[in-house]
Formats: C-alpha cells, sequence, structure tokens
C-alpha cells in the first residue's frame, strides 16, 4: 500500500534583511527517520519575498512534500551542532589522554552549563617561567551559527593530529580555544542571543559576572594573560556565519598606525593563499559604530601593537572558487576542512616550515599529570582595566607561499 503524500507549505516570517542567501540559492536543511543525513531542499522549493502582511518584513517559504507517514521529520538552517555533541566530542579527545591537549571549566553559564576552555600545546611551553606565543580563539557567541563549530573543530582537529606541521605548531605555540561561548544559547536553540536575551557579542566593554558569565570569564583570562609579562597573546580570532555572503572571509580593525594596519593584512591573505574557500576581496578592515561591542573591535582597542584581532565569518550556505562562477555548497566536512587551513595558515605566518621537514611521527605521548593550563591566578582586580603596555614580542613575518593546503 502506498504512503499517502502530503505536500505543505510552510511560511517563516519576519525576515529584516532584503540580502539573503535564500535569493542565491540555499534552502532550509531536513532529515528524516528513514534518511538521517542532513540534506538541502531543492532550492527550486524556496522563496524569499517581502509580504505586506507582515509589516512589509520579508517571508521564506518553502514547499515540501511528507512522504512516509511513519517517519519523523526534521528541519534546520544549517546543519546543527549541539551543546550535547560538542561534549561528547570533548569528552573522547579528554579520554585520549593527550599530554599536549588540556581541558578545564573556565567558568558556567547562567544555566549552569560548562564554559570549557582548551589548550593545546607541548607541554614544555607550560612549564613555570616559560614564555609563550599565545592564539586566543572563541566560537559560538552567537548560537544559531553552527558553521563556527564546525570549523573550529576543524582547527582542533587538525591542532591534536600527529601531522608535522601540527606537531610544530604545539612546539611553537599555545592555543588557547572557548569553543562554545554561549552554551545556554545554543542548548535552547537562539538564533543570535543568550538565555537572557543578550547579544553577547555586543557587551564585550563591561560584561557582568551574573548576566554574561561566559563572556566575563574569558575576558578576564584575556587581560590576565594580556598582563603576564612571559605570555605574548598574538592573536585573537572570533568564528561567526554569515546570513548574506559567500565564502569565509575576515573582518579586522583599523588603526592610525599604517604598518600596523599593514601588519594586520598578512595573516588573511596567507589564509586566502591556503584556502580555495576563503575571500580575500570580502575581507575588510572597519571601525563601525555598531560594532564596537564585539570581540575584535573592544580587544583591538585594548591590546597592545603586538597583538591582532579578528572576525572569521564562514557563510551559512556556500562559497565560489577563485575564477569560476558556480556555487559550491559548504558540507559538514568542507567547514572543518576550513578550520585545518587556518591552523595551518600559522605555520606561514611564523615561517616554520623549514622545521617541518625536522619532525619524525613518534607514537602521541601520554599525560601522567596534568601541569597547569595557565600560569598564574585570575586577577582580583576588574577586568575592564586595562593593562600595562608591554615590549614587542612579534615574530617576523614574510608572503612566501605557503604548501598544499589539507
Amino acid at each position: 500500500m502506498l504512503a499517502l503524500k502530503v505536500r505543505v507549505i510552510f511560511n517563516i516570517v519576519n525576515f529584516s534583511k532584503t540580502k539573503s542567501l535564500y535569493r542565491d540559492g540555499m534552502a532550509p536543511m531536513v532529515k528524516s527517520t528513514s534518511r538521517p543525513k542532513w540534506q538541502r531542499l531543492p532550492p527550486k522549493n524556496v522563496y524569499y519575498y517581502r509580504c505586506p502582511d507582515h509589516r512589509k518584513n520579508y517571508v521564506m517559504s518553502f514547499a515540501f512534500c511528507f512522504d512516509r507517514e511513519e517517519d519523523i521529520y526534521q528541519f534546520a538552517y544549517c546543519y546543527p551542532y549541539t551543546y550535547t555533541r560538542f561534549q561528547h566530542y570533548l569528552d573522547s579527545l579528554q579520554k585520549r589522554n593527550m599530554d599536549y591537549f588540556f581541558r578545564e571549566q573556565l567558568g558556567q553559564s547562567v544555566q549552569q552549563r560548562q564554559l570549557d576552555l582548551l589548550t593545546i600545546t607541548s607541554p614544555e611551553n607550560l612549564r613555570e617561567g616559560a614564555e609563550q606565543k599565545v592564539v586566543f580563539i572563541t566560537g559560538r557567541v552567537h548560537p544559531g551559527e553552527t558553521p563556527s563549530s564546525f570549523v573550529c573543530q576543524g582547527i582542533i582537529d587538525f591542532l591534536i593530529s600527529q601531522h608535522p606541521v601540527a606537531r610544530v605548531l604545539r612546539e611553537h605555540l599555545v592555543f588557547k580555544i572557548a569553543p562554545m561561548l554561549n552554551p545556554d544559547g545554543v542548548y535552547l536553540g537562539n538564533y543570535r542571543c543568550s538565555l537572557m536575551g543578550f547579544d553577547l557579542n555586543r557587551h564585550w566593554l563591561d560584561p557582568s559576572p551574573w548576566a554574561h558569565p561566559t563572556l566575563h570569564g574569558v575576558k578576564q583570562l584575556i587581560v590576565q594573560m594580556y598582563n603576564d609579562p612571559k605570555t605574548s597573546l598574538e592573536f585573537y580570532i572570533d568564528i561567526h556565519a554569515h546570513s548574506t555572503m559567500m565564502n569565509g572571509f575576515m573582518y579586522g580593525n583599523i588603526f592610525e598606525d599604517e604598518e600596523r594596519f599593514q601588519r594586520q593584512a598578512i595573516f588573511p591573505k596567507l589564509l586566502c593563499q591556503n584556502a580555495e574557500d576563503f575571500s580575500y576581496s570580502s575581507t575588510s578592515f572597519n571601525r563601525d559604530a555598531v560594532k564596537a561591542g564585539t570581540g575584535r573591535r573592544f580587544l583591538g582597542g585594548l591590546l597592545d601593537h603586538t597583538s591582532y584581532c579578528y572576525t572569521l565569518e564562514v557563510s551559512f550556505y556556500s562559497y565560489i572558487i577563485g575564477g569560476t562562477t558556480a556555487a559550491v555548497p559548504y558540507t559538514e566536512e568542507a567547514y572543518m576542512k576550513l578550520g585545518r587551513n587556518v591552523a595551518r595558515t600559522f605555520l606561514d605566518y611564523y615561517r616554520l616550515n623549514p622545521m617541518v621537514e625536522k619532525v619524525a611521527i613518534p607514537m602521541p605521548r601520554l599525560r601522567k599529570e596534568k601541569p597547569p593550563p595557565y600560569k598564574c591566578p585570575l586577577l582580583r582586580g576588574s577586568a575592564s582595566n586595562y593593562p600595562n603596555g608591554k615590549g614587542d614580542k612579534k615574530s617576523s613575518v614574510n608572503h612566501r607561499d605557503p604548501s598544499n593546503s589539507f
């Protein structure tokens, strides 16, 4: 007996943006009990238009045919990446007992969910008195931007691997990663805000320890590291997803110092050479007033000229490879590949390519006891206090061609 097919039209109302990836071929995703892999609906079944019935806001309508009565269907804006999945992922890494991977709870959200902080580096870099070059990476401050988590996982997976490039990076750099800044928002299915309705990426200037506890904890740690004369906080990268643009690209800051401004462009230029889906032409540098409370803008003003702060954006939908016009839809793997290429680019930035050939590939060592992931207790003063300036600790950089991406 054939199952009854039911065709339904869904109307998602109150979109505010005229420009939308739905006009470029993006479509919602669907899976069902018997077809558990997420896939996009045909673009021909999706419409994005302005509607006078909804105060002239925009509506996204899509048609779908339910063809199996016994199935449960689920729809999504993009590939989901849940808080539960994230915790299982970190649990699996922790069980591997790698001596260069450290996980700690930096704080808790309003609903008491974990704010995880990962430290990935050679144990020698965590010895008492050791100087550190730190790359600080955050993600999912906007909980609906799920591609951020796939990119972040790509970075983590590469950095903990036994690839010679990863081993060289661990020897020379300390990676601090807070992959999920808004765990309550992620758990609750919010698109942009926290449990209490705050856009956390507008509260870096003065985060409240009770209303924005995860942001407060991360900012306090960054200020503490910046005050440590043995620590050079070289990069801050906050990972997001973009609802109107194609490709991966970056936002950077504008500085009065022309040399500093030019140096800031080096990393995205190198990343563009490593990643076919990254667009330097879409990368921009600004100081818009509406972005003043973001991590990139605030930390760009707080930290000194040896530090570079970026927002890394990746399209919710697709990328266009240079020299072509066809849009290639992102997959989970493609997002993670971008993350691997972000990690890979630090090798070129620090001119560490010659070191790779000298690296053998031994079996990973087991960690006997956990060294402290950072060297001194949190400052008791307010996290909004500006630290004192430090001397230039930057390594020199160049524009050499990177080797092939992964």
